[in-house]
């Protein structure tokens, strides 16, 4: 399995996924490339310091750097027809970026010998700490954690690999494929994990004590 393969087509999505948000927040181009490097590699730094991986190794994919930049810079010249027309089949290339690197961060973790616990955080890190970035960075709330399902299928394939029921070329490529249609179901379906909201609560709250106030007056 070539496993180089997904990791530079997950690193394209990041990338221009970055690139994209830093151009809606009208960044300048110099913030284009920062927040498009920090969405394609963010999380692959964040997985090294979990687990013990030399932070250096980073400098190692010079191939994917120059990918990266390249997207970018051909992303910030499309005209903007283009850019939507990307948008429209971003959650399938994220999908891809999520599978492949959620992956690569249990092999990661794996190989060296981590805990079941450890493998599946490596694999969601790894998988959304780029994401996670970005939106910080361009002042929006982690979209990761408050949109369709999505690092629950990041943590799967971590725990899936760290099993040891996917190891196998052919069981790791089953694997890619499962985390991505799940991935695009919980988009198309709109799958949501449950939450609860103190927004209400609080404004009633306050209508109450401003309704009494009014009522003493």
């Amino acid at each position: 399995m070539n496993w180089e393969l997904f990791s530079i087509i997950g690193t394209i999505a990041f990338a221009v996924s970055g690139a994209i948000v830093a151009m809606e927040e009208e960044y300048d181009i110099l913030g284009v490339y920062v927040l498009g490097l920090v969405t394609a590699f963010g999380g692959g730094v964040i997985r090294n310091l979990l687990i013990g991986k030399p932070i250096v190794s980073l400098w190692e994919q010079g191939l994917n750097f120059q990918i990266a930049l390249f997207a970018m810079t051909l992303v910030f010249f499309l005209p903007v027809r283009y850019i939507r027309l990307w948008k429209t089949w971003e959650a399938f290339f994220d999908a891809i970026g999520l599978a492949a690197f959620s992956i690569q961060g249990a092999l990661y973790a794996t190989n060296m010998g981590h805990p079941l616990s450890a493998v599946i955080v490596a694999a969601v890190l790894t998988g959304i700490g780029g994401g996670m970035i970005r939106d910080v960075l361009a002042g929006r709330k982690p979209l990761v954690l408050r949109d369709e399902i999505y690092a629950v299928w990041g943590m799967l394939a971590g725990a899936l690999v760290g099993l040891g029921w996917a190891q196998g070329t052919w069981q790791l490529a089953v694997l890619f494929v499962l985390i991505v249609i799940l991935r695009m179901l919980s988009v198309v379906n709109k799958w949501k994990l449950p939450k609860r909201s103190l927004r209400n609560t609080a404004t009633n709250h306050a209508a109450i004590h401003h309704s009494s106030h009014r009522a003493e007056g």
